[in-house]
C-alpha cells in the first residue's frame, strides 16, 4: 500500500487539492449570496435607482397666485371688472381693459401702483378733476383720497373709512367723533388715540392713510 501511494502520489495530491477546493467553494457560497442580497436590498428598500423620484413631491412647485377682482373705469377702451394676480400693477390692468382712450389724462395715473382686491381704477379724461386712480375701493381725490390713493382721515366719511382693513362701523364712527371733538388729525399716529386701534392695527393702516 505504501509503495502504491508513493508510486501514485501525484494523483493523491491532486485528489486532496480538488477536495479542499470544493469544500472551500461550498463553505463560502452562502456568504457570497448573502453579500449579494445585502447589496441589492438597500436599494430596493430606499427606493434607489431610476424610480427614486417617482413618489417625491415636486419641491419646485409653487402655490397658485392669489386671484383678485379689480374694477377698471373711466377712459379705458373696455371698462369692467377684471381678475388680477398678486403683484400686478395698474398698468397691467389697463392693458387688460384694452388700453387708454385718446381722451385719457395720463398725468393723473400712477401706472406703477400695485393693485389690491376690490380696488377701483378710475382713469379721468383730460380736464376732468376730482377722480384719480385709487388703491382703496371707493376713495378718490374729490372725496377722501389724494394723489397717493390713500384715505384722508380728516375728510373720509364712515363708508370710506370702512374700506380700511380692521375698521368697521364702530371704529369708523369713533374716528369721525374724534375728528369733530379734537379737530383734525395732525399726524397719522393720532389714529392710535382711538379706542381699539393699537400698534398692531396701526401697522396695517399706516401705508393706507394720510392727514393732508
Amino acid at each position: 500500500m505504501k509503495d502504491w501511494i508513493i508510486k501514485h502520489r501525484l494523483y493523491v495530491i491532486a485528489a486532496v487539492f480538488v477536495a479542499f477546493a470544493g469544500s472551500f467553494y461550498i463553505t463560502n457560497q452562502p456568504n457570497s449570496s448573502l453579500s449579494d442580497a445585502e447589496n441589492v436590498l438597500p436599494a430596493e428598500i430606499t427606493g434607489g435607482g431610476e424610480g427614486e423620484n417617482l413618489h417625491q413631491p415636486d419641491q419646485d412647485q409653487k402655490p397658485p397666485l392669489e386671484n383678485m377682482m379689480v374694477d377698471v373705469k373711466g377712459q379705458v377702451k373696455k371698462p369692467g371688472v377684471y381678475q388680477a394676480n398678486l403683484g400686478e400693477r395698474i398698468i397691467d390692468l389697463i392693458g387688460r381693459a384694452g388700453g387708454l382712450t385718446e381722451l385719457a389724462d395720463e398725468a393723473q395715473v400712477n401706472f406703477a401702483e400695485h393693485v389690491q382686491d376690490a380696488m377701483v381704477i378710475y382713469i379721468p379724461a383730460q380736464g376732468e378733476e376730482g377722480q384719480l386712480v385709487t388703491g382703496i375701493s371707493g376713495s378718490t381725490q374729490g372725496s377722501a383720497g389724494n394723489l397717493s390713493g390713500k384715505i384722508n382721515l380728516n375728510k373720509a366719511d364712515e363708508t370710506e373709512l370702512q374700506n380700511l382693513p380692521g375698521i368697521g362701523p364702530a371704529k369708523a364712527a369713533a374716528i369721525i367723533e374724534y375728528r369733530e371733538t379734537n379737530g383734525s388729525f395732525k399726524a397719522i399716529e393720532d389714529l392710535k388715540n382711538i379706542s381699539g386701534i393699537g400698534d398692531k392695527t396701526f401697522e396695517k393702516l399706516k401705508e393706507l392713510i394720510d392727514v393732508r
